[in-house]
């Protein structure tokens, strides 16, 4: 009867699948959104798990956000708005960038999506072509390769480890760099690693693609706001590439609005309009009240926004927590990130590593042994394009943390 059962499950989906695109077949389920429903099904089960593999605040937005979505309701904007954002949130975005980043934009240049990632869907099927090469520094954001098959790009993928602070050299960027390359891709402050790239490193890739004049730079800066460094710095800020840069920003992470789907780009006013078009014919304009919300939050000068001071000290001191603790732990490797809530560890250590019935290959193993024998969600640093490490999320309690890291030491102390 099992044999009947799963062979029949198996044509029946082997079908199902035939009737779908290859686009879609091909396409993976983000790995980060697939822990989390995991660890959702064990807790159904009664399990307590502790959840390491969210990527999202655990704060509540701001008071006076939540304030500003209330009065647009109540002066009724409700109706459709402009598909690439309404035109006085474009402009305090322009303000933003100026004020917080010294760099000129015009409300032209600017496109309000449905969230970061939509912003990011948009650059890449307004500008990748079939066989057009992107290259990708390793660890990257799980979207990215799968943005790359979208488009029918080809990923080319330079890798960093947790010795370089997982950052990419200029010589390994200018060796990836071909005839066919359009895009290169990269987040500072990074998920997963949290790696700030400094002013001088960003100068020093900026001479790269001075030498490149085809290459356009799309530079997620979704974590802007969460950094331990004091300032955000831009590869915008370089004029010799500054008409190549697409930013990609949002109020996601630093406004703890994640729930309220606002992401923006800032471009060069042909991809901006492009966007603009493809955005048109897929979901039209964000919604409406989140719009006014975030208009709100970007126009709040973040040197002076005491939500933003608390919420940054929190996950700065949470770092210094969780890799004080982490020391307890025999083999992790680990880097300091100067931004995000994530750390990257190199877990190498285990592989080959057995309990007597599981046997430790990489990152995808060990995270889901600590799963399923500890109850301590994370991610593996196979999503990311690292087999050898495991991400952590500190965007939880202390106490949590503490209790996490107690589970894990217990559970790989058990590993031979």
């Amino acid at each position: 009867m099992g044999f009947e059962t799963n062979f029949n499950t198996l044509i029946n989906t082997t079908f199902t699948m035939e009737l779908l695109s290859n686009r879609v077949n091909e396409l993976a389920e983000s790995e980060t959104l697939a822990m989390t429903r995991i660890s959702n099904q064990l807790k159904a089960q009664g399990h307590d798990v502790i959840n390491l593999s969210i990527g999202q605040p655990d704060f509540n937005t701001p008071k006076y956000i939540k304030e500003a979505a209330v009065e647009a309701l109540d002066k009724n904007f409700t109706f459709y708005p402009p598909v690439p954002g309404y035109a006085d949130l474009r402009e305090a975005i322009c303000l933003k960038f100026k004020r917080d980043n010294n760099l000129e934009y015009k409300p032209e240049q600017i496109v309000v999506s449905t969230g970061a990632k939509q912003s990011l869907a948009n650059v890449f099927m307004s500008m990748v072509n079939p066989g057009d090469e992107i290259v990708i520094p390793i660890p990257y954001w799980v979207t990215y390769k799968e943005l790359v098959k979208l488009s029918e790009g080809k990923a080319v993928y330079i890798h960093a480890t947790v010795d370089s602070d997982f950052k990419v050299s200029p010589e390994q960027v200018e060796a990836a760099i071909t005839d066919k390359t359009r895009l290169f891709i990269f987040s500072s402050p990074c998920n997963p690693s949290g790696t700030f790239y400094r002013k001088e490193e960003l100068e020093a890739l900026a001479a790269v693609f001075e030498r490149h004049p085809n290459v356009y730079i799309v530079s997620d800066e979704i974590y802007e706001l969460i950094n331990f460094t004091g300032r955000h710095e831009s590869i915008a800020q370089f004029e010799s590439i500054r008409d190549r840069v697409i930013i990609i920003n949002g109020v996601s992470k630093g406004f703890a609005m994640t729930g309220w789907r606002i992401g923006y780009m800032a471009a060069p006013a042909f991809i901006a309009k492009a966007c603009d078009k493809l955005q048109g014919q897929i979901t039209s304009g964000a919604c409406s009240i989140a719009q006014r919300a975030s208009m709100a939050a970007v126009l709040n000068n973040p040197s002076e926004n005491p939500d933003l001071k608390i919420m940054v000290a929190a996950f700065k001191d949470r770092r210094d927590f969780l890799l004080d603790i982490l020391k307890e732990i025999p083999g992790l490797k680990t880097n300091v990130p100067d931004g995000a809530f994530y750390i990257f560890s190199d877990c190498s250590f285990y592989f080959g590593k057995t309990d007597g019935e599981t046997i430790i290959q990489d990152g995808n193993d060990l995270s889901m042994f600590l799963l399923y024998q500890a109850h301590v969600a994370m991610v593996a640093g196979n999503a990311f394009g690292d087999p050898n490490c495991i991400r952590l999320s500190y965007a939880i309690s202390k106490e949590d943390l503490r209790k996490a890291v107690t589970r894990i030491k217990e559970t790989l102390a058990r590993l031979k």
